[in-house]
């Protein structure tokens, strides 16, 4: 690919308590694809942080960085990078920044939302009939953001998503996969799988490789199954169909089977029974939920269902179960049932996660 005419333009936007590691892996790509040797020049690229002002953003470790120079006009950049971080904070995306997000998105720019800049990004308005990619940690918390967004349209279970001119990504380390694909659209590849050798990473990943895996998986499961794992763990209470399911991670229902028999030794419907199961025992032991809305949360179809699932597993009834062990939790009046039972702590039960989802 001939090198760009003329330097490919990002701005970059930092939220409020962003995340460092998402911020410096993307810049890394851009500094190491943009010059030769280590002069880090931007001559291929040239990147600049923007703010409403210029005081200094603090990231969610504590570091403070200043943006180098104010909003101008919409169309000054090719991409605008908006880097999110903690949700629950307490800050709040300012409405000079939505204002700008919104502007830039009525022009020929790219917007790119990295880790939670995605939920900036919706809240700008710019997402509309666009596939949405965030974090499985945050899936429910976009939900309840966002309740009238379209679910078929939020991908949970891949690093990122380039849809026309809106790219989303989970953060992280992924932040170095979508800063690839978006210089090699502009930038001779090989320049970048060098940037990339530098940065130690063998390989970027491809757009439909999966998120980190769910906890219990070995890493050599195949990515697909990885992938409909996190999609049955997030659709707990309503199971995905199998031809859903399957249309999702991109196989045919026979083929899912088969990759799921090579990986886990089960299929696709009795790995989903084992998680509604795991996840109704843990219930039963730490919550005063009833076992009417534990059946339900846990997506089995009522209560004598899970009844007659769980004494076929365990042995006995969940009601026995929970009366010979007794409830971690104390006993109190359930709330409301709600489809993502995020106030729960499922630590125990997924202990590699602080959150279930």
């Amino acid at each position: 690919m001939p090198e760009p005419a003329a330097p490919v333009r990002f701005g970059i936007v930092l939220l409020p308590n962003f995340t460092l590691t998402a911020l410096s892996g993307f810049i890394d790509m851009l500094r190491l694809s943009s010059d030769e040797g280590d002069n880090s020049r931007p001559v291929r690229c040239t990147w600049c942080v923007v703010g409403e002002n210029l005081a200094p953003v603090r990231s969610s470790c504590g570091i403070q960085i200043a943006p180098w120079a104010t909003f101008g006009d919409a169309d000054e950049y090719d991409y605008v990078v908006v880097v999110g971080g903690l949700l629950h904070s307490g800050s709040t995306t300012s409405e000079a920044i939505l204002s700008y997000l919104h502007t830039v998105g009525q022009t020929r720019a790219t917007l790119v939302g990295v880790c939670t800049g995605v939920f900036a990004l919706m809240r700008a308005g710019v997402l509309k009939d666009h596939r949405v990619c965030i974090s499985w940690f945050h899936y429910w918390d976009f939900l309840e953001r966002f309740p009238a967004a379209d679910e078929n349209l939020i991908v949970s279970e891949r690093l990122y998503v380039i849809d026309r001119r809106r790219v989303t990504c989970s953060g992280g380390r992924a932040s170095i996969d979508v800063a690839a694909a978006i210089l090699v659209r502009h930038i001779d590849a090989g320049v970048v799988k060098k940037a990339l050798r530098i940065l130690q990473v063998d390989e970027s990943a491809r757009f439909d490789a999966p998120q980190p895996q769910p906890a219990g998986l070995a890493p050599t499961t195949h990515p697909k199954v990885k992938r409909a794992v996190l999609l049955m763990e997030q659709h707990l209470s309503q199971p995905l169909s199998m031809e859903a399911l399957s249309a999702k991670v991109g196989v045919s229902v026979r083929q899912l089977q088969r990759l799921f028999k090579e990986s886990l030794g089960a299929s696709p419907q009795i790995y989903a029974r084992q998680i509604r199961l795991r996840m109704a025992k843990w219930l039963l032991l730490h919550t005063g939920r009833p076992i009417s809305s534990i059946a339900s949360g846990a997506g089995f179809a009522d209560a004598s269902h899970m009844g007659r699932e769980f004494r076929r597993t365990f042995g006995v009834s969940p009601g026995a179960y929970r009366e010979h062990h007794g409830v971690v939790a104390p006993l109190a009046p359930a709330p409301a049932p709600r489809a993502d039972m995020q106030d729960e702590d499922y630590g125990e039960c997924y202990p590699d996660r602080e959150r279930f989802f």
